[in-house]
């Protein structure tokens, strides 16, 4: 288990919230850079939480709910960023594809196509069309 040194947060406000949220996301930054976006992760945040009476009595009494919650949001973080990057490369080939099609017109030749766009010439000749995909 790796040790963390203790967050200092001014926490002298009894039952200021924002200072408990604030403390609890410092050390939730840090185990995430430590565990990734992980299990292990939330549970350490809890476990130092406690530890340091930031919202401990909130975590021992609603753990799982906190767990459940913030792996949800992992999952739909980890969506959301894998939609975005497939939208990317989608929209990339689309230009790659586009560009290929303007140099073909313009008598160029496949092999120099796929040299310019830094694919095979199978792929420009698929994407021209030239072969059955």
């Amino acid at each position: 288990m790796i040790m963390q040194e203790e967050i200092k947060i001014d926490l002298c406000e009894e039952g200021n919230i924002i200072n408990y949220y604030v403390a609890f996301t410092k050390i939730y930054n840090e185990q995430v850079k430590l565990h990734g976006r992980t299990r292990e992760a939330v549970l350490e945040t809890i476990r130092i939480c406690k530890n340091q009476n930031v919202l401990s009595e909130y975590l021992s009494g609603r753990e799982k709910e906190v767990v459940d919650i913030m792996m949800t949001l992992f999952n739909e973080e980890y969506i959301l960023k894998t939609y975005v990057e497939s939208r990317e490369k989608e929209a990339f080939e689309k230009a790659k594809i586009g560009t290929a099609q303007r140099l073909h017109e313009m008598g160029i030749s496949l092999q120099d196509i796929a040299k310019a766009c830094q694919v095979t010439v199978e792929t420009v000749e698929r994407w021209l069309g030239l072969v059955k995909a």
